[in-house]
């Protein structure tokens, strides 16, 4: 019961906590990100990963991901990439990523429900 309650409001504060690229469309990164025209087929291959743990239905306080738009998951994935945001699987995760495969797996992502 506990982890239910904490759950919204540890996903509250992990999106409040986002003021640098993810909400930022002019950053460097994240408008070269946005430019590429995006394969959300290619980001359905690669969104296993990302699903083992951002299931449609999360549990344990891991924020889902579908449905969110596409440049906040391009941003949020930058600020990992340059340690704006802190987690050290997502800051490694992200790193490992190329520019196409944020982008695929944010249009990917923006559409799933």
């Amino acid at each position: 019961m506990i982890q239910r309650a904490l759950f919204p409001a540890s996903a509250a504060l992990a999106l409040a906590g986002a003021a640098h690229a993810a909400n930022d469309l002019t950053h460097p990164e994240v408008a070269q990100i946005m430019a590429i025209e995006a394969d959300s087929d290619y980001g359905a291959y690669l969104a296993s990963e990302c699903t083992a743990c951002h299931a449609p239905n999360p549990e344990g306080g891991i924020p889902q991901i579908h449905m969110l738009p596409e440049s906040y998951i391009v941003g949020a994935l930058v600020d990992y990439r340059i340690g704006e945001r802190e987690h050290q699987v997502m800051e490694q995760i992200a790193k490992r990523l190329g520019e196409e495969e944020i982008a695929a797996l944010a249009k990917y992502f923006s559409e799933a429900e």
